[in-house]
């Protein structure tokens, strides 16, 4: 376990991490002073406990809209993921009956050169 000291609204906090997590507690930490700067300059000087709930609710209201729109995004990969799927369905389906329909083709075509080289009898075979 790791201690680092972080600075929120002007005070000094001894935080505890896992080893590794210092930096990305780091930069939580200044982007939470960053907001309470930002708030203080909106509003003035309301109180230190104020302006920090205030920064916490706004990123709160953050991270409640990225859910929701990761909730949309997972949705909208779960339709294309469908779509994909049933597309490489039809594609398959309509590369089986291509082939059904060349090899009838195929089929049509020898027996209509057996038919002929039957009707020219013993002269040149056809195919």
């Amino acid at each position: 376990m790791s201690h680092i000291n972080v600075t929120i609204n002007g005070r000094q906090y001894r935080m505890a991490c896992e080893e590794g997590q210092e930096v990305r507690l780091l930069k939580l930490a200044e982007s939470l002073e960053s907001r309470v700067g930002e708030l203080r300059g909106k509003f003035g000087e309301i109180g230190d406990a104020r302006l920090t709930v205030m920064a916490a609710l706004t990123v709160c209201d953050e991270l409640l809209d990225a859910n929701a729109r990761i909730r949309a995004l997972e949705g909208e990969l779960e339709t294309l993921r469908n779509v994909r799927t049933a597309a490489a369905d039809r594609a398959k389906a309509t590369q089986v009956a291509v082939a059904n329909a060349l090899n009838a083709a195929a089929d049509r075509i020898e027996k209509t050169t057996q038919v002929i080289n039957r009707t020219i009898g013993s002269g040149v075979a056809i195919g």
